[in-house]
């Protein structure tokens, strides 16, 4: 049965993305949310069924595994484990909100659009569930090309494809070091089985090598500074499904992809100048990005450097959780307040990035300076605009708060002046925040714009208080995470002392 499941949570679809593309009519966005809403309650049987119970002896609950090519040394093996179901539950659930919140847009090439969608969204089950090197540089490779045609076909600016061009040389350049990296640790092991990778005879100098190559990969994806300058652009010029994409969903690869492969396989290289390096540059980028965006009037550009700030501060946690693990004193806090935070912030910056579409079409503007007095009559949004905006300063009792406590005290354990620099990221964010709320919903504002604004349709009614819900809940009942991955983090954390 758990064989099925899977196969089933994984080609679902891909054959979805298929029918949708073959659909020639305008109902293609109805069959892609049918589509998109099965996948997600299939994911919620899974979660209800799997066993969380505090054992690193088994953390698979499903998995397949078939042989592929005895040449290169790989199969297809997929599985599923606490780390990789939360991320399959972030994944099927903005699955459907994003698609619902293109539903007053009018797309051009309908059946394309959300193809491509439900083809990125196999690709990103397959980077999260696969248990293979090479197969995880696959599934890594195909989210590529459905978001590059996104961004680029319905983006709103006519420089859109010189940016989304660079955002594809960025990333397609950095999943060829990638590439390398794995090929020359699978060349020193078994197989490209995770596990054989984990015992990959490498030696110190190796590792270091292995780690810069895999790492650039996910430096580039996540954003970490100073390879982020491709985000701003993409963020802002991309069609707002594009950006929930991006931001909300396709940088948690980078996440997991740390967590699960470049952790256990080069643990020498962390612990030695590597790892600190990693943790300065992350926390230059807390600071870099939220000080950019205190002075953007781009609402857009603000997001984009928030979530460039809040991702460093999740790599800043694991890294010196990891390092702090290795020098003996066990410690998983920064990779489970990594895996909060990285839940939390897909839901919260999708929301963000919703809002801003809608401010956009009130205002037909992006510019923060050009607006206000929307709360007047549009009362609804601005309370639901709120509730988001909370869950992204991490307010207590919301979503965001949780995984930012988690990963400062994490990084408390390895500095203290670093947790206070990095502890800037929550005094800052509200500064931005609190400003792009304030310009937007307060103030005298344009009162021709203010008498044609109208408030939320319920297509958008549904998509931000869907959001809400989830800012809420999981603020107040965090546990249910927590216990999804500590034993996934657990078995992760004592392969790199083992």
């Amino acid at each position: 049965m758990s064989y099925y499941l899977l196969l089933t949570l994984l080609l679902l679809p891909l054959v979805g993305s298929g029918l949708v593309f073959a659909w020639k009519s305008a109902s293609s966005k109805y069959v892609a949310l049918a589509i998109a809403l099965v996948q997600m309650l299939l994911t919620f049987y899974v979660a209800a069924d799997f066993d969380f119970s505090p054992t690193v002896d088994s953390v698979l609950e499903y998995e397949i595994n078939y042989p592929w090519s005895q040449f290169i040394k790989s199969t297809l093996h997929f599985g599923i484990d606490g780390m990789s179901l939360l991320l399959l539950l972030l994944t099927n659930i903005l699955m459907p909100i994003i698609i619902l919140s293109s539903f007053n847009e009018n797309v051009s090439y309908k059946n394309s659009f959300y193809g491509l969608i439900l083809l990125m969204q196999f690709g990103l089950i397959g980077v999260f569930t696969s248990l293979d090197g090479l197969l995880f540089y696959i599934f890594w490779e195909v989210t590529l090309i459905p978001i590059w045609f996104i961004a680029a076909l319905w983006g709103q600016e006519n420089k859109r494809f010189e940016f989304t061009t660079k955002f594809f040389v960025y990333t397609f350049v950095g999943s060829l070091f990638m590439l390398a990296g794995l090929i020359y640790v699978g060349i020193h092991s078994a197989s490209f089985a995770l596990t054989d990778l984990y015992n990959a005879n490498l030696g110190d100098t190796q590792q270091v090598v292995v780690f810069w190559m895999i790492f650039f990969a996910f430096a580039v994806k996540l954003p970490v500074f100073p390879f982020h300058t491709w985000q701003p652009d993409t963020y802002t010029y991309s069609p707002t499904q594009g950006s929930m994409l991006l931001s909300g969903i396709m940088l948690k690869m980078a996440i997991y992809g740390v967590l699960r492969y470049l952790l256990p396989i080069t643990p020498s290289a962390i612990l030695g100048i590597s790892g600190q390096i990693v943790i300065i540059l992350a926390i230059v980028g807390i600071v870099h990005g939220a000080l950019i965006a205190i002075i953007q009037t781009d609402m857009k550009r603000i997001i984009a450097y928030s979530s460039f700030s809040h991702v460093g501060l999740m790599v800043a946690g694991i890294f010196a959780s990891a390092v702090v693990t290795l020098r003996g004193n066990f410690n998983v806090e920064g990779a489970e307040g990594a895996l909060v935070q990285t839940f939390a912030h897909g839901i919260n910056v999708v929301g963000l990035f919703y809002c801003c579409d809608i401010l956009y079409k009130r205002f037909k503007s992006r510019d923060i300076r050009q607006m206000g007095g929307l709360a007047r009559v549009a009362p609804k949004f601005a309370v639901l605009f709120l509730i988001i905006i909370l869950g992204s300063m991490g307010v207590p009792l919301t979503n965001g708060f949780i995984g930012e406590f988690i990963l400062i005290k994490s990084i408390f354990s390895f500095n203290v002046l670093a947790t206070v620099i990095a502890g800037l990221t929550v005094i800052l964010c509200a500064v931005y925040l609190l400003r792009f709320y304030g310009k937007a919903m307060f103030g005298k504002g344009d009162d021709t714009v203010l008498s044609t604004a109208k408030d939320l349709s319920a297509v958008e009614f549904s998509v931000l208080a869907s959001i809400s819900v989830f800012v809420i809940v999981m603020g107040i009942f965090p546990q249910p995470i927590i216990d999804m991955v500590g034993s996934s983090v657990q078995f992760i954390y004592k392969s790199l002392i083992s």
